[in-house]
């Protein structure tokens, strides 16, 4: 399986990731053009060798005219992307990225996602940066994501909202939970747009894991200082067979975002998760009766950062009349070492079980409706032609019903409207 580690030994930004995919081979001319399907104006890219500490490295620059950009929402960003004639996969994991920028920045900001106006992330060269990451690890063929501690740098920072510490408030939010370290030098070493593509993508932040490197790129930053090559290193090559636990803990794990293509209705975004059928998987379990309970939560978020598919918890009587519980995990058999390897050591439990399971899903797609509340996602299961069954994602009702100071109910009815109305207006082209 092919796999890429980020060694962040100098932080990692949007365009420091592309240079080193540059570097690697990926060609600037087949990225120009697919990049030109987002149609967005007044912007040039262009790509040179420079040397960092005697280093070779790519320079992936993006000149922008800054006086002719708007601000843009992540209803805008996520418009433009699901537009554009990129593959699905890029789509995705693109739009993945921005939602992430935009759960951040609302974190910081105190208000809702789709509220948050975009500026320097939602500006063109953030774009390109973002989709342009995307369009190279799949022309990389690139399977699964690695990243090492990230350095911050330190000191402050010029934004639009001012003068701001390093690392910005959406760059701390971003990194929750992940290792990183200021290093000796000041400035701001990893941006939001790089810390919202290593977070979205990798599932591993720490020592590089074990795999054969065939290939090598370095992506350069913009300063070049003495002391060390300002530059990314990106290595490629196939994933070893071995245990995959994160030994520094801050394990997130990954699951690729779904397919995306524009609606027949052409405003709205369908995004495909996964397409009806039957496959196998493993059922991992074990009884506790003599742990805290505080801990439950705790491991549970743990089992699903290493991939589980879903992790639940059943009360059961045990031996001696003690009250326990029956911790189930669901997992594809690649993470099941991983899962079992974290149960042994997080709970209290001397032994797991764990049996294969075939299960038969459902195609299961997610549709993006618009409300008096503002967009609303659509969790839809169809088995070939037929709809089953649909249901107004949870979060997103709560946040527009806090947002407009609404009922849930209200809220919730309305995008079942919504998208009632939607699946009407494509009866007579299907």
């Amino acid at each position: 399986m092919r796999a890429v580690y980020f060694d962040c030994f100098a932080g990692v930004s949007g365009d420091m990731i592309i240079g080193a995919q540059l570097d690697l081979g990926v060609d600037l001319e087949s990225l120009r053009q697919q990049l030109a399907s987002l149609k967005l104006e007044n912007y040039e890219i262009s790509s040179r060798g420079v040397q960092r500490c005697g280093i070779i490295a790519s320079k992936f620059d993006v000149e922008v005219d800054e006086t002719r950009q708007p601000a843009r929402t992540l209803a805008d960003i996520r418009s433009i992307i699901v537009g554009s004639s990129v593959s699905t996969r890029v789509k995705g994991l693109s739009i993945a990225v921005f939602e992430q920028l935009a759960e951040s920045e609302s974190r910081v900001h105190g208000t809702t996602p789709d509220k948050i106006h975009f500026h320097e992330v939602g500006a063109v060269d953030s774009i390109i940066d973002v989709v342009g990451a995307m369009i190279g690890f799949e022309a990389l063929g690139v399977d699964r994501f690695f990243c090492s501690s990230l350095r911050l740098g330190s000191g402050s920072v010029e934004t639009e909202h001012g003068r701001l510490p390093i690392p910005a408030p959406a760059t701390a939010d971003l990194l929750r939970d992940l290792p990183v370290y200021a290093g000796e030098q000041e400035g701001e070493f990893v941006t939001p747009t790089g810390a919202a593509i290593v977070a979205t993508l990798c599932e591993r932040f720490g020592p590089m894991p074990h795999m054969r490197v065939n290939r090598v790129g370095y992506g350069a930053g913009s300063r070049n200082p003495d002391e060390f090559p300002n530059a990314l290193r990106l290595m490629v090559g196939e994933l070893e067979e071995v245990d995959m636990v994160d030994s520094l803990g801050g394990t997130r794990s990954y699951v690729e975002p779904a397919d995306v293509s524009p609606s027949q209705s052409g405003s709205e975004g369908q995004i495909k998760a996964t397409a009806a059928s039957a496959e196998t998987i493993v059922v991992i379990e074990t009884n506790i009766d003599d742990m805290n309970p505080q801990v439950y939560g705790f491991v549970m978020e743990r089992v699903f950062a290493l991939g589980a598919l879903d992790v639940f918890m059943t009360p059961v009587q045990m031996k001696k009349d003690r009250p326990g519980v029956l911790l189930t995990a669901l997992a594809k058999p690649e993470s099941l070492d991983a899962i079992i390897e974290l149960l042994l050591a997080e709970t209290t439990t001397l032994g797991v079980r764990y049996h294969e399971a075939k299960r038969r899903i459902l195609e299961r797609t997610v549709v993006t409706v618009d409300t008096e509340f503002g967009s609303i996602r659509i969790k839809v299961a169809r088995d070939g032609a037929r709809t089953l069954h649909f249901q107004p994602e949870y979060e997103d009702c709560e946040r527009a019903a806090r947002a407009a100071n609404a009922p849930f109910l209200k809220v919730h009815a309305a995008a079942v409207a919504a998208y009632k109305r939607l699946e009407g207006e494509r009866e007579p082209s299907e």
